[in-house]
């Protein structure tokens, strides 16, 4: 019988997983997509077979709970997101949630119950690719979910409400999504890096340290349309060409600026017509940095520059900031314990930063959280040639499993 602690075993499951896409040949599954339903019951089932009772929550999250042996117990949470980027890859969220499972698996295959109760979460909108806000299934679990977010409309005009509705979900529960804090052990999530750091210094897992804060938006810039033949040059006001400047400042201050990530993912061109002026341009913008501090302020510098290139071109601008989550550095205990786990396989506890929001960073100031992070191929991540070997999955998953050991013999109810 295969060890659920094994790498070739949760590779299988994600191959598996990876079979529910919105678009052929693809791993494209947003949130609350058909793609997405279909892996909802494929993880409902797994969930159950490994013994946990398991729900979807008003969010479209699956919750799977492996109960303790004390009825007063306080429950430690473990996951990851299902939903996926557009042509991303099938680690990224997925590994997270199926090592949990195979944890669960583990405690339940040598009957152990602890001291604490184990909620395994499968996050049904960690990426914010769909919806102009991300989190928002984390974020109701952690009691920070706002119902304005219900309102947020896809790019097809299609609410968050609606979309909930439309899965089966009544978003009109959402605040019963929320854990009381008192009753928590505290989170953990294990995730590829999605970075270079541990494969260029030969090391297979680390301790993350720290999740880079973050600010999102929107800017909608409107000029005026006109015949590309017929319109002088001086006199024209191009949403493009005040798109374009704004976007190379944002890349400047990225680049003139330490610790600092500045990046536009998305850019519509309207009326999108190779021989008239574009009239109008929407795009997004997203801002990172483990220090809060430089990150408000770049926010600031940006947008400010990006008002005065709109005034200087005779455009106007419209800027919605649509998430902005704080850094959270990762709880000291946690990561003890997880620097205790990876030495158990001989392995050096190396922190680092992470680069990229997690749905663990939405429980900083809620409760204990600390990621794992297991080291992807040549660091990429976000594509569909995203690769982490089975061999470091199951070491990372062995050394959850410990962590949550450890966790459970120095807890103290």
């Amino acid at each position: 019988m295969t060890q659920p602690l094994s790498g070739d075993a949760i590779v299988a499951r994600l191959q598996s997983l990876a079979r529910h896409t919105d678009v052929p040949g693809e791993m494209n599954r947003l949130s609350l997509s058909p793609a997405h339903k279909a892996a909802v019951e494929e993880v409902l089932g797994l969930f159950r077979a490994a013994g946990m009772t398991a729900e979807v929550d008003p969010l479209g999250s699956v919750v799977g709970r492996y109960a303790s042996d004390r009825n007063d117990a306080k429950t430690l949470l473990i996951g990851s997101h299902l939903d996926t980027v557009p042509n991303g890859g099938i680690y990224d969220g997925p590994l997270g949630v199926m090592a949990a499972l195979a944890v669960v698996e583990e405690l339940s295959r040598t009957g152990k119950r602890l001291p604490f109760n184990i909620e395994v979460l499968a996050f049904s909108d960690e990426e914010g690719v769909r919806f102009p806000s991300a989190f928002s299934s984390s974020k109701a679990v952690a009691g920070t979910f706002e119902e304005k977010l219900l309102t947020e409309k896809d790019r097809d005009g299609v609410t968050r409400a609606d979309a909930l509705r439309a899965f089966g979900c009544d978003p009109a529960l959402w605040a019963s999504a929320q854990r009381d804090p008192a009753t928590l052990v505290g989170y953990l999530e294990l995730h590829i890096e999605q970075g270079p750091v541990l494969e260029a210094n030969g090391e297979a897992l680390g301790i993350v340290s720290a999740i880079v804060g973050l600010s999102r938006g929107r800017i909608s810039i409107r000029g005026k349309a006109g015949h590309a033949g017929t319109t002088p040059m001086d006199l024209r006001k191009d949403a493009l060409c005040c798109a374009s400047e704004i976007v190379l400042a944002l890349e400047k201050l990225g680049r003139d600026t330490d610790e600092l990530v500045a990046t536009v993912g998305q850019f519509a061109v309207m009326p999108g017509a190779g021989n008239v002026i574009p009239a109008r341009v929407v795009m997004s913008y997203d801002i990172r940095s483990p220090k809060d501090p430089v990150r408000v302020r770049a926010l600031a510098l940006a947008m400010g520059r990006a008002r005065e290139i709109a005034e200087e071109r005779h455009c106007a601008i419209d800027i919605e900031m649509t998430s902005a989550v704080p850094a959270a550095a990762s709880d000291p205990g946690l990561m003890k314990a997880i620097g205790s786990a990876i030495g158990k396989q001989g392995g050096k506890p190396r922190t680092l930063v992470s680069g990229a929001g997690h749905d663990a960073m939405i429980f900083r100031n809620v409760c204990p959280q600390a990621m794992i992070f297991v080291r992807s191929k040549d660091g990429l991540s976000h594509h569909p040639d995203e690769f982490t070997t089975a061999e470091d999955i199951g070491r990372a998953a062995q050394a959850m499993y410990d962590t949550v050991l450890s966790l459970a013999e120095t807890h103290t109810g």
